[in-house]
Order: C-alpha cells, then structure tokens, then sequence
C-alpha cells in the first residue's frame, strides 16, 4: 500500500499593493489579496513537473496528509477537512505522485479556508468585509493562481486538474494561459452552467438570502444564517450523491429527536441524514463564501473570458498550444451529466485538440471522483506520464525528471 503525504501545512502567498491594488473582472478592487495554497512533492530543476489542482464546490487548498490547524479560520477547521480531500489520489505511489511531481492546490478566491474572502477583515473597518467583499467570477480564481505559479517560479505546468466546479477552473486556466500548461484533466464537469444546474444553484442563493440573520451578508456581529446553509447544503448534496447511496447512508443515521423545525417533526432516516449533513456543514463553511462559489458558478463564461464567440475558437487555443485533455465522465452522475462530457469531447474534435474520454461506471454518483481511485488513476499515470503520445510517435517527449 502506497504511503500518505504524511503532515502538511497551508503557505499564504500576498498579491497586490495600495500602489498596485488586484482588480477584479467586474472593475471592484482591493488593495492586497492573500492566496492560501498547499504543496506536495518537489519542483524539479527545469520546473517542469508541476500539476495545478483546483477543489471543488466547499473544497480547500488542503488537497492531501493531514493539516491539523489553520490560523484565523474562527473554528471553521474541523476534523471533516483535517485530511486532504484528495488524499486517495495525491502522494507518493498514488495517481498524482508526489514522488515524481509537485502538486500545488489554492483556496479559491472569495473562499474562507484562508485566502481573501468575506471573512477577511477589511482594513478599513477591522471587521470582516462582509457584503462588501467583491464578486468573484472565475477569471479571478484563475488569474490569482496564475501569480502564485509566478511566485513559486513555475511558468510551464505539467498538467492542471480539477473536479466539479474545479473542472471548469481548469478549462478556465488552460484557454486563458494556453502556454502555461500542457495537460488538461476536466474530471466531472461541463463547459456551460447548464439551465437545471442554474435553478439548483439560485435555490441555493435564495435558501441563504432569505434566511433572517443573513442581514445582506452583514451578520458577523450575531448569529449566522444556519438554517439557511444547511438548506442550501441539503439543495447541493442530493445532485453529488447518487440517490441509492442517500438512502444506504441514511439507513446508518439515528433520525433527529423532534423539535428540530417549528412544526415539521423530521420523521424518516432520510430527512435525518441530510438535516445531519447540512449541519455539519455549517461548522466548517461560511455563507458568505457559499454565495461567491455559487456566484462563480452562475455566471461562469470562458467564453466571455477568451473574448470568443464559439467553443471552436476557445479550443483553438489548446490547438495552438498543443494541449491534450483526458476527459472523465461518471455514468451516475447528477451534477455534471455526462452528455456535458460528451459536449465538450466533440467541442475539442471540432477544434482539432487530441482528447481522450473516459466513462467511469460507478454507484455512487458525482462523489466517485473522490471516493473510488482505482477508477481513475490508470487513466491518470497513462496520460500524466505522456504514454498517449509515445503510443504514436517514435520519440518519448514526456519531460518530467
């Protein structure tokens, strides 16, 4: 059995000034951004072996081993994110092998595991900036992570992966910095926010709006709009978790003592069980954050971004760039279905760019991507080790040290 990444910690990387404040796409700016990041394995002599990963929806920059505290978090850390979300996959021996390469995660701009967000305290006030810390569309991510390579002297990647709304980032990074990159992994996700993926997440919007205490975002000084996460959880998990799974689940979890709505008297394991899930969460998120990620997401449009008008044109970029994608489908999924796969393969055929789709045959819905690692990992190590291309030429052009 491969070993664990073993004890990490989170590194904050400071971008921007009063003289050179970071500007986000909707023209709001900030004097200084900070980006928390973690990073597994080492950077090689031509740095050229590095891999970008982006979390998903409520991820964090803590990707693998074990991270026993973040500093300023307010209890946010709890003992559900301690070990990396991605430990199954990032380590030594493991898909994203640490021994081989070095594999950077950042938390989101906008999120509240330690980079710039709502939580962080405005300088101007010393309170938490609240409502007023700006939208966060996904150029920004994206354009803050592309710093950090700056900083960490990496100008080419490897690869750049990423899972769920994670995917989309990376489908962001690789056509707007088509030269900084050479691998493309989209795991689970789409090229679009698709019209039902739209009215799951605004329901989610409006759970959290229309709680009392959110007060516009302004509710650091009292209670926390709880009832309104934990239902915006409840709205978000049912599409990550396959059905079957849920009702499996639940039969494990001791249905909540009455008294916990107004009127309602939760009755039945399943309700249990997402009312348990909604809860947890709470502990280790923050809505404010939740409202920005979900934001990121709604208005998502690499696209706009590109300043193109078709798929086509955006893919020509990774033409241009000699990109390669290794696309994963999961057939139980129902978050990202897998006809948004299928979309974007014959996005990139149109285009011209070498693609491979793989179709994960799993039961337990969007979460395989974290759960279940002998599903992906061949495909992960055949493409990260550049074995689709030594298939066709004569030459090995895999440069990784």
């Amino acid at each position: 059995m491969s070993k664990g990444q073993g004890s990490t910690a989170t590194q904050f990387f400071e971008l921007g000034s009063s003289a050179e404040p970071f500007v986000f796409a909707n023209g709001e700016s900030l004097p200084g951004i900070t980006v928390a990041y973690e990073a597994y394995g080492k950077l090689n002599a031509k740095k050229s072996n590095a891999i970008l990963l982006f979390h998903a929806l409520s991820g964090s920059q803590h990707a693998a081993g074990h991270t026993d505290d973040v500093p300023g978090l307010d209890g946010r850390w709890t003992d559900d994110v301690k070990l990396g979300w991605w430990d199954l996959f990032v380590g030594p021996g493991k898909a994203l092998d640490t021994n081989r390469y070095f594999v950077i995660c950042a938390n989101y701009l906008g999120g509240c595991y330690g980079s710039s967000g709502p939580t962080s305290i405005n300088p101007d006030t010393g309170k938490p900036y609240g409502k007023d810390f700006p939208t966060v569309l996904s150029s920004d991510v994206v354009r803050s992570q592309a710093a950090l390579l700056d900083h960490l002297g990496i100008r080419t990647l490897h690869a750049v992966i990423g899972s769920s709304v994670g995917g989309l980032l990376a489908i962001n990074f690789a056509t707007l910095f088509p030269e900084r990159v050479k691998i493309v992994m989209p795991v689970a996700t789409g090229l679009r926010t698709t019209v039902l993926t739209r009215l799951t997440l605004f329901e989610q919007v409006m759970a959290i709006e229309n709680d009392p205490h959110f007060h516009g975002g302004d509710y650091y000084d009292g209670p926390p709009p709880e009832y309104g996460l934990v239902l915006a959880r409840m709205i978000s998990h049912k599409t990550f978790v396959h059905l079957d799974a849920i009702e499996n689940r639940a039969r494990q979890t001791v249905t909540q003592p009455s008294g916990q709505l107004s009127w309602y008297k939760v009755g039945h394991s399943v309700e249990s069980y997402m009312l348990h899930q909604g809860k947890k969460f709470v502990k280790r998120f923050d809505a404010n954050s939740y409202l920005r990620i979900i934001t990121m997401w709604l208005r998502y449009d690499p696209l706009k971004d590109a300043g193109v008008e078709s798929y086509e044109a955006l893919f020509a970029r990774s033409k241009a760039a000699g990109h390669h994608y290794l696309i994963f489908s999961i057939d139980s999924d129902f978050c990202f279905y897998p006809e948004e796969q299928a979309e974007m393969v014959s996005a990139l055929e149109c285009a011209g760019v070498s693609s491979m789709h793989i179709t994960v045959h799993s039961d337990k819905g969007h979460d395989s991507f974290l759960l279940e690692p002998q599903l992906y990992t061949p495909h992960l190590v055949y493409t990260l080790e550049g074995r689709w291309q030594k298939s066709s030429l004569d030459e090995p052009v895999n440069d990784v040290e």
